[in-house]
């Protein structure tokens, strides 16, 4: 396996339901259906859902979980306002599949919103232990007593890196100072929204024809960030990888990549992966491996559908 393979390694996690993208459940459903079935589907994370739309995910499934040769799909829901609601939605999903002789979908993790100690303390609780939970918390103050309050219930952490509109992007100050608190304190993260290029450029917002521009975090960047931190990066300097707009700064190899002196092998990317950033969440599965496969950094290329 080669380091750019291990740094995306069922790393993307599908989020077509959301926006920018924004598809009907059953277009999503269909596009995740054939991914699994893809040549790429080794960077392939799990289907991210709302807990409140597990029914309509189910029909919509159904078809493609009882095809000869199909393979299991691992989910994770996005818990709502709606706490013991959802919570229940998702163990009634996971009873209903682990009953069933066929392939099946199952929920292996969980994902919701947290802004304050309070708010950490009351869910945190009620969240069933015997799955992972990624709690998104606030950046752009110093987030390290909710990560270690995260932490110290077993959980762990989540960040938003960007949206629809140029505001719901953090300051790289902010996602630097993040990833360096995750790694002091020895807790996973997971990345969500605005990462659907490698690399920090300026990109348009959504899909639209007149859509506003921005510039956008690079999954590489973040990746990278994350894997030289944990090498013992600064935080300033984690910011200058945040915020490296140039491919050619990066020495991607198959044993190593390399930034400004500073080099990760094969295993410290295999150990950020697994230790530090767990996976991101993407509205398009393609289009990262796509502009992977442009700069010549990745093959095969993913069809585009």
């Amino acid at each position: 396996m080669s380091a750019i393979h291990a740094l995306l390694r069922h790393s993307i996690d599908y989020a077509g339901l959301f926006p920018p993208a924004g598809l009907p459940m059953s277009e999503a459903v269909d596009n995740f259906a054939r991914y699994l079935n893809n040549p790429s589907s080794w960077a392939l994370g799990r289907f991210v859902v709302p807990a409140q739309r597990l029914g309509e995910f189910e029909t919509a499934a159904q078809p493609h979980l009882t095809e000869p040769g199909a393979r299991p799909w691992r989910l994770s829901a996005l818990l709502g306002g709606d706490l013991e609601r959802d919570i229940t939605a998702v163990a009634e999903f996971n009873r209903r599949g682990e009953s069933r002789s066929e392939v099946v979908a199952l929920i292996d993790s969980l994902e919701l919103k947290a802004d304050s100690t309070d708010s950490l303390q009351k869910v945190l609780p009620r969240l069933p232990q015997h799955l992972q939970a990624y709690i998104e918390i606030p950046i752009a103050g110093d987030p390290a007593d909710l990560i270690r309050l995260i932490n110290r219930a077993g959980r762990r952490a989540k960040v938003r890196t960007g949206g629809t509109e140029p505001v719901a992007f953090p300051r790289t100050a902010d996602l630097a100072r993040f990833i360096v608190t995750c790694v002091r304190i020895g807790i996973p993260f997971k990345a969500t929204a605005g990462l659907h290029h490698p690399f920090r450029a300026e990109y348009r917002l959504t899909y639209a024809p007149d859509s506003p521009r921005g510039t956008m975090f690079g999954f590489l960047n973040l990746l990278l960030a994350a894997a030289f931190v944990r090498l013992g990066l600064d935080q300033r300097s984690a910011q200058g990888v945040l915020e490296e707009g140039s491919p050619e700064a990066f020495q991607i190899e198959d044993e190593a990549i390399s930034w400004q002196g500073h080099r990760a092998t094969l295993a410290d990317v295999e150990q950020t992966r697994d230790q530090v950033l767990v996976s991101f969440g993407s509205c398009s599965f393609t289009e990262p491996l796509q502009e992977l496969h442009a700069l010549h950094l990745l093959q095969p290329i993913v069809p585009q559908l």
